[in-house]
């Protein structure tokens, strides 16, 4: 542990989306750049593994030519179907969004930020970070001296204040996600609505077992329950009609994972002396599809921030708030309005119909309320 190494210019600690977007935009500026990962890359993760059309530029900018089949193979989601108390709204997506399998989305952003130049190493965990610039970020790999620290180590980083995980084990919320074969699945993110949470599904692909023919009709399927509503895949289909009916048919793909406890908090950007992105951040609602591109976009928007600092135009804490500030541009309305559907959809069963009947009658209102969460 006592071994150290040469002063970078930025730590980035978390290679999921948030940190190699953040590593790979401030390598391309000409920072000096080391990514940590505490694991091995890649691997599945609870996701619903849909990117909005917002961040696929994004997205296409960050890979590059280091993998473009990840964008150029990747199947189009066109409309939402929303179940909620027996209705159906149908919703279009446009423009289209794309789903991305997040085992493949892993691996083309890692390789991305090794070709930018960044030293980036997996199962290296970080223990703590000291200083308030330069930094000393203590891993099990030794020590690492950097001018500034991303925090992109998702909301179990323990870099951050551990938030109140609710009020008892039955009124927390879990996420469980896995993959099944489905035939024929349609070309839209498809959101089933119960009482205790919500199940998404959609199609999916993975790069080398679906593009030679090993599986056809992938779909993920991505729930978050509450606890005592269920806690198993199974267990959650069983909780909306027309999703038990149709899970009947599905064969398994993998190993279901799943995550606890699930908590909404106010994003915190700016954590002892940090800047936090993606989940580190804060947890957006997993049903408004925007979790991989919030991460995308506060990751770059973090490191573009850094910029002046690195080349000696503004002081740390001045691209700490102006950070801050684009932060609170960007990425709060998307929680906040989603929090405002989330408590839309825990109405009382009487005015919960009403509001989907509305919904069905009015397209432009329903548009409106998915577009106030992207």
């Amino acid at each position: 542990m006592s071994r150290s190494s040469a002063e970078v210019d930025l730590i980035v600690i978390g290679g999921g989306p948030a940190g190699t977007s953040a590593a790979i935009t401030a390598a391309r500026r000409g920072a000096r750049v080391r990514l940590l990962e505490r694991c091995r890359l890649p691997r599945q993760r609870v996701c619903g593994e849909f990117i909005s059309a917002e961040s696929l530029e994004l997205l296409d900018d960050l890979v590059g030519s280091t993998s473009p089949e990840l964008l150029e193979g990747a199947l189009r989601i066109s409309q939402a179907r929303l179940f909620v108390d027996r209705h159906a709204v149908l919703v279009s997506v446009t423009p289209a969004a794309a789903s991305v399998a997040r085992w493949d989305l892993d691996a083309g952003l890692w390789r991305a930020s090794q070709e930018a130049g960044v030293a980036a190493q997996q199962s290296t965990v970080v223990a703590d970070v000291s200083g308030a610039g330069p930094f000393v970020v203590i891993t099990s790999a030794g020590q690492f001296r950097a001018r500034a620290v991303v925090n992109a180590a998702g909301r179990w980083s323990n870099l951050r204040r551990k938030p109140d995980s609710g009020n008892g084990h039955k009124d927390r919320w879990l996420g469980i996600k896995g993959h099944f074969a489905e035939e024929a699945p349609p070309a839209s993110v498809d959101l089933y609505f119960f009482e205790g949470g919500y199940c998404g599904v959609q199609p999916a692909r993975l790069a080398g077992l679906d593009a030679d023919h090993e599986v056809s009709g992938r779909i993920n399927v991505c729930a978050m329950v509450r606890a005592m509503a269920a806690r198993t895949l199974p267990e959650v289909f069983r909780l909306h009609p027309e999703l038990a009916i149709r899970a009947r048919t599905w064969k398994p793909l993998m190993e279901p994972l799943s995550t606890s406890p699930l908590i909404f908090e106010t994003p915190q950007p700016l954590q002892d002396g940090l800047l936090a992105v993606g989940d580190a951040a804060g947890f957006v609602d997993p049903f408004v599809g925007e979790g991989i591109s919030l991460a995308l976009r506060s990751g770059a928007t973090a490191a573009e921030c850094l910029e002046p600092f690195f080349r000696g135009q503004a002081s740390l804490e001045e691209a700490r708030a102006e950070y801050a500030r684009r932060y609170e541009s960007l990425c709060l309305p998307v929680f906040r309005n989603s929090s405002k559907v989330r408590r839309l959809l825990r109405l009382p069963r009487p005015l919960r119909s009403s509001l989907v009947q509305l919904l069905e009658k009015a397209p432009a209102v329903t548009r409106y309320l998915v577009n106030a969460t992207r």
